[in-house]
């Protein structure tokens, strides 16, 4: 079923509805996730690749929820309010809550709901992906990758947003992730680790779609060495990247 594998997230201080909530996802086929820590709470919607937020008001659902939507990485994730009491749908909704749902209806409604709000395979995306993901990279797309490995981030960044926003199509998802995590490099460069931080993050959501190999480009290894360089900011280790040699794009055969 689509529903396999698939991660939610309930978040917020343990209270008696998540263990109903999540008994109910599991019988569903979703994976659960407990999120408790503020502190680690939007760095495991990143890593998780939740396809929705689950947050009740007895655990401060708005506090939680307008976290999610106010980070740029986060607030395409749909998020679903449970209530005690339907009075307070309105401040869930006007923290950025997509949908709402009484406790009472956890039972007889959730699965319902989530499988309408959460981000589900798409079956034709995923077609369409792979048919693109098999065309070899455009002369624009080769010179942002040439431009990307020579350290010009900058160049970079304007020949993979005007493919990016030129393309309809799912394989925009390469040309944006590409660019992002140039522009990340880009900070990395220039010693503003916040900023490229917060670039390797936004990053990530749109490496979730991809196949290791897209239009020739090591989608894997990209995703990982940009994964590395992250952890490397994270650790505060100032020895802990070579910040004059930053990984290059690598390309491979499409038809591998």
């Amino acid at each position: 079923m689509l529903a396999q594998g698939l991660v939610i997230a309930l978040v917020g201080a343990a209270v008696p509805w998540m263990d109903r909530a999540a008994a109910v996802l599991r019988d569903g086929g979703y994976a659960v996730l407990r999120c408790d820590d503020p502190a680690a709470y939007i760095t495991q919607l990143i890593d998780s690749s939740a396809v929705l937020v689950l947050a009740g008001a007895d655990t401060d659902a708005c506090t939680w929820i307008a976290r999610a939507k106010i980070e740029q990485a986060t607030r395409r994730i749909p998020t679903l309010a449970l209530l005690s009491d339907a009075q307070q749908g309105a401040e869930a909704l006007g923290a950025g809550a997509d949908e709402c749902l009484l406790v009472n209806a956890l039972e007889t409604r959730l699965l319902a709901v989530v499988g309408d709000l959460a981000r589900q395979p798409d079956a034709a995306r995923r077609a369409e992906l792979d048919c693109q993901c098999a065309q070899p990279l455009s002369p624009q797309g080769q010179e942002g990758v040439e431009r990307f490995n020579a350290g010009e981030y900058y160049r970079q960044h304007d020949l993979f947003e005007a493919l990016w926003m030129a393309e309809p199509g799912p394989v925009r998802d390469l040309y944006r992730a590409i660019l992002q995590v140039g522009v990340a490099y880009y900070h990395v460069m220039r010693g503003n680790d916040r900023g490229a931080l917060k670039m390797l993050r936004r990053s990530v959501q749109w490496f979730a779609d991809l196949p290791d190999v897209c239009q020739g480009v090591d989608v894997r290894r990209l995703r990982d060495d940009a994964a590395q360089v992250r952890a490397a900011l994270e650790s505060g280790d100032p020895g802990a990247l070579d910040r004059a040699h930053l990984p290059p794009v690598h390309l491979v055969d499409a038809a591998r």
